[in-house]
């Protein structure tokens, strides 16, 4: 059983006021300590009957206070969130013994960002978004390929197009969680709550 030691303990007055300040300054720790998927984050959704669901999305940066990833809009993800634009996404980074959790609104991000990331990706990424039809059942593994094939031919010069149902989304936290392992399981957990136009910080029991 793991034992939390290699932290200080996180107290009040070592953070920044701004909790997507003290994120980026985790994150920086956590780009630099050799984790394979740093970006990795659980984004949890509830869809319109209610039913949760959670998958691993990659963190893309900032946009007008809002936390980005990209997707399928057609997804289980995109379908829950048409219905219910609220989530959670959490960070856990093993290493630095540290994880955060945010929970807040999600509205679609700009074309323009959305386009502008897509042509950012590999060009095969580009051509395996048109051809995955995300969360739908496929018959065989070959009947994708034959997909992906088919694409190949299509977009084979030129620039690959965004996908009418692809892009961006960006969740804006209303809460933000610090979470730091502590020996005997008395961990660190540093809250910030949305009061207005400012932060209010609170320490939660472990």
């Amino acid at each position: 059983m793991a034992q939390y030691t290699k932290n200080p303990p996180l107290i009040e007055t070592a953070v920044l006021s701004d909790p997507l300040a003290q994120f980026e300054r985790w994150f920086a720790d956590a780009e630099g300590a050799g984790l394979v998927e740093p970006t990795a984050m659980v984004l949890a959704t509830v869809d319109a009957d209610g039913q949760p669901s959670a998958r691993v999305v990659l963190y893309k940066g900032w946009h007008q206070g809002g936390l980005c990833f990209y997707t399928n809009y057609d997804s289980r993800k995109g379908e829950a969130l048409a219905a219910n634009p609220r989530a959670a996404a959490t960070f856990w980074w093993d290493r630095l013994e540290r994880s955060v959790r945010f929970e807040g609104q999600v509205r679609k991000l700009p074309e323009s960002l959305s386009e502008q990331y897509f042509h950012s990706r590999p060009r095969g990424s580009q051509i395996g978004a048109w051809t995955s039809r995300q969360s739908q059942v496929v018959a065989s593994r070959e009947q994708l390929d034959a997909r992906l094939a088919d694409n190949e031919r299509r977009y084979a010069e030129g620039e690959v197009p965004l996908p009418p149902y692809w892009g961006g989304y960006a969740l804006v936290p209303e809460r933000v969680e610090f979470w730091q392992g502590r020996l005997n399981r008395l961990h660190d957990r540093l809250r910030y709550r949305r009061a207005g136009e400012s932060w209010l910080l609170e320490r939660l029991e472990p």
